[in-house]
């Protein structure tokens, strides 16, 4: 939907990349990591294809376009503590692919910023880790 994977790809954001930053913080729920990389591309196809998820990374995709990269000396440049916005958009994604397990889930990606998350601006990077923490918080509850 809206050919997100494409945009996110268009912003340096390869699932693969999307993957490998989640598998730095998974935890063995009785899936073993090659199993668990199976899965999880399978979710993160899935919550591509959710108009909700995707229209949710095309805000942030958007926001951090209009609000950090198009600005010279932006105002949100280091991530400042009053922005909250970008938090909620990436607990929105991970609440509506994983529930309310995927908030905490998301706390865990947002402060250790693993792989690609440390690259990111302050939008796609909790965008990107909601997408994560979703899917994530969905493959624990599946294997309990």
């Amino acid at each position: 939907m809206f050919e997100i994977e494409h945009r996110l790809e268009e912003k340096g954001i390869a699932r693969k990349d999307i993957i490998a930053s989640a598998m730095e913080l998974y935890v063995p729920h009785g899936i073993g990591p090659e199993e668990a990389v199976v899965r999880l591309d399978a979710k993160i196809s899935k919550a591509f294809e959710d108009p909700n998820v995707s229209s949710l990374l095309l805000g942030a995709i958007l926001l951090e376009d209009e609000l950090y990269w198009q600005r010279k000396n932006s105002e949100i440049a280091e991530d400042p503590v009053f922005l909250l916005s970008d938090e909620i958009i990436g607990m929105a994604i991970a609440e509506v692919i994983g529930g309310t397990y995927a908030r905490f889930e998301f706390t865990r990606y947002d402060q250790k910023k693993p792989g690609i998350l440390g690259k990111l601006g302050p939008f796609l990077d909790d965008a990107v880790a909601g997408l994560i923490a979703g899917c994530t918080s969905r493959l624990y509850s599946e294997s309990m």
